[in-house]
């Protein structure tokens, strides 16, 4: 495993982060595919054992479970030095908007109960899931400042945003004082770069590292034509953000496989191989042994600039999907 530094901050995290989110109660949540919690505990020893210190969850996920799986197998597993760990909160509820909740306090409560499902006294990363547009920014930001000064949080990220709106939030952040945020998880993968057009450069610029989650586009950059797997099969949300583009993607998934039996490697390792030029840790999830291995095999591949050039050229424009075309569609209303 090779490791580096994430972004600005003084987190040293390994070139592959594991994402939890096919961690938890599979009666409880979105998921039917998740897996429990004796299984969620052999996968991360397994992945602590191929040098996997960056692990990555949200109070979201399956309602909490995914955090309480996670953080009693790592309370078990190691040493609290030895990983950094991530974990998410989600905008206001109406609920919350309803009451007067602000911003900072909306922070404080879903910190102190994803602190209380992962069993630990702070996180090393803490990540605003997604832009909150019922939400003044400055609350935000005010919020985050607050948790790490009172030691709950090391560093910040974010996900699911627009270049625009990462600058925003950490130019005020530095006009004002308050914690900046060290990284970004977007959605970024071989079949879906529009992450390149404006995020990369920026982060790129500003130091800010690149986490993006479904780095192998849910298991579809994995995966020879016809094979299949119950994720493929049942993750609705998934086939949402994918299905309209099959026949173009489908080309690009070919190529992946080609040079797949030509290097005598995996399609996962291919894949990962290509994000790992442009990122600095890959959010790849793991519901198998396999996953991690693949994914852990992928940071020693290095591809030939033709190879690279060969998997890149098929790429057509996507349209935005999953939160961000909610989001877009968000903004556009609140313009108008």
């Amino acid at each position: 495993m090779k490791y580096t530094k994430l972004g600005k901050s003084d987190l040293t995290v390994s070139r592959i982060c594991m994402g939890c989110m096919g961690f938890g109660n599979a009666a409880t949540g979105q998921h039917s595919w998740t897996v429990g919690e004796a299984e969620t505990k052999d996968i991360i020893k397994h992945g602590l054992d191929l040098g996997v210190n960056f692990f990555d969850t949200a109070i979201a996920y399956q309602n909490g479970t995914s955090e309480q799986y996670v953080g009693k197998a790592l309370r078990e597993l190691a040493r609290r030095d030895d990983y950094v760990l991530a974990t998410k909160f989600t905008p206001r509820t109406q609920q919350e908007i309803d009451a007067g909740v602000t911003g900072q306090k909306h922070i404080e409560n879903y910190l102190d109960q994803s602190l209380k499902n992962l069993g630990m006294d702070y996180v090393d990363l803490y990540i605003y899931h997604m832009w909150d547009y019922h939400t003044p920014m400055e609350e935000i930001m005010e919020g985050l400042d607050r948790a790490v000064k009172a030691g709950k949080v090391r560093a910040i990220g974010i996900s699911n945003c627009f270049a625009w709106q990462l600058a925003k939030a950490n130019f005020y952040a530095r006009e004002n004082g308050l914690t900046e945020f060290v990284s970004v998880q977007t959605h970024y993968n071989l079949l879906a770069r529009e992450e390149e057009r404006e995020m990369a450069p920026f982060c790129a610029d500003q130091n800010i590292a690149m986490t993006p989650y479904s780095a192998l586009a849910s298991g579809r950059l994995s995966k020879h034509p016809g094979e299949t797997s119950k994720r493929l099969e049942q993750d609705a949300y998934a086939k949402f953000k994918y299905d309209a583009t099959a026949e173009a993607d489908g080309k690009i998934i070919a190529r992946v496989a080609e040079i797949a039996d030509k290097r005598g490697v995996s399609m996962t390792e291919v894949s990962l191989a290509w994000l790992l030029t442009k990122v600095t840790s890959p959010v790849v999830g793991a519901t198998k042994f396999s996953h991690v291995e693949g994914a852990a095999r992928a940071v020693d591949l290095a591809l030939t600039p033709d190879e690279i050039e060969y998997l890149e050229e098929l790429y057509v424009p996507h349209a935005l999907v999953g939160v961000m075309a909610q989001n877009g569609k968000q903004k556009a209303g609140n313009v108008v």
